[in-house]
């Protein structure tokens, strides 16, 4: 198994793409820990990956919170006695026009697809670094690539994080830690269906959707092979890099 042996973090690994990262780099061998701020959803993805005889544990986390965040991520490295993988996946977005926004829903958006990630990361690095060995994948978006209407904030703060990949990939290199980066378009998780019932906005996501040259939306698992690809050997000379998920909506 490509992962044997290895933890790894999943943030916001209670559902959608998170659970799908679980589900699938536990099947290749690693130790999961599910973080998510709804903890009952953490275990119940944790208790599914036992259920198919692999392991996991799981931590009610809301990574905005700075101490929580260096606390949880301390036990883990304890109990583990190492982390390998860190997939920065947690995130949230309200679409809506940017002029119809307020300054909280600003901070809001900032706090959880950015911020949140930098918290994590400055945790958990320090483990890699006295390990000489890491791979981190940051959960981007398209939004952050090219723009998406109804998504200023969301977008600027994802395309912090491809900016902040970059820069940890070349701070971290020498210290053989991989940081990676994928963008997914639209990817049918629970927070995209709720979006899809909104009269207004599942009108705007179906015309979209007959613009998607594979003519479907993604799905989460399709997500998680890539961040698979990114954490394994397979990707061994790959660092620096964002990769988009979209189904050929973005070719750019």
């Amino acid at each position: 198994m490509m992962l044997k042996d290895q933890v790894a973090i999943i943030t916001g690994g209670g559902r959608g793409m998170g659970r799908a990262h679980c589900l699938l780099l536990a099947r290749h061998g690693a130790t999961v820990i599910s973080l998510d701020k709804l903890g009952d959803n953490a275990k119940a993805v944790a208790e599914e990956v036992r259920k198919e005889g692999g392991k996991a544990d799981a931590y009610t986390l809301d990574i905005t919170k700075g101490p929580d965040v260096r606390r949880t991520v301390k036990e883990i490295a304890d109990k583990h006695g190492r982390i390998d993988i860190l997939v920065n996946n947690a995130g949230f977005d309200a679409i809506k026009p940017f002029i119809e926004t307020t300054e909280a829903d600003w901070d809001f958006l900032i706090d959880l697809n950015l911020k949140g990630h930098l918290h994590v990361t400055h945790a958990v690095l320090p483990h890699m670094i006295a390990a000489n060995h890491g791979k981190i994948v940051f959960i981007a978006s398209d939004a952050g690539r090219v723009g998406s209407t109804g998504e200023a904030v969301y977008g600027a703060a994802k395309a912090g994080l491809i900016g902040f990949t970059k820069t940890l990939a070349r701070e971290e290199a020498r210290h053989n830690i991989r940081v990676n980066c994928v963008c997914p378009g639209l990817t049918d998780t629970p927070q995209f269906q709720g979006n899809l019932a909104d009269p207004k906005i599942g009108k705007i996501m179906r015309s979209v959707e007959k613009w998607i040259p594979l003519k479907r939306f993604g799905k989460p698992e399709e997500i998680a092979n890539v961040v698979l690809f990114f954490v394994s050997d397979q990707s061994s000379f790959v660092t620096g890099q964002v990769l988009s998920a979209s189904g050929g909506l973005t070719m750019v």
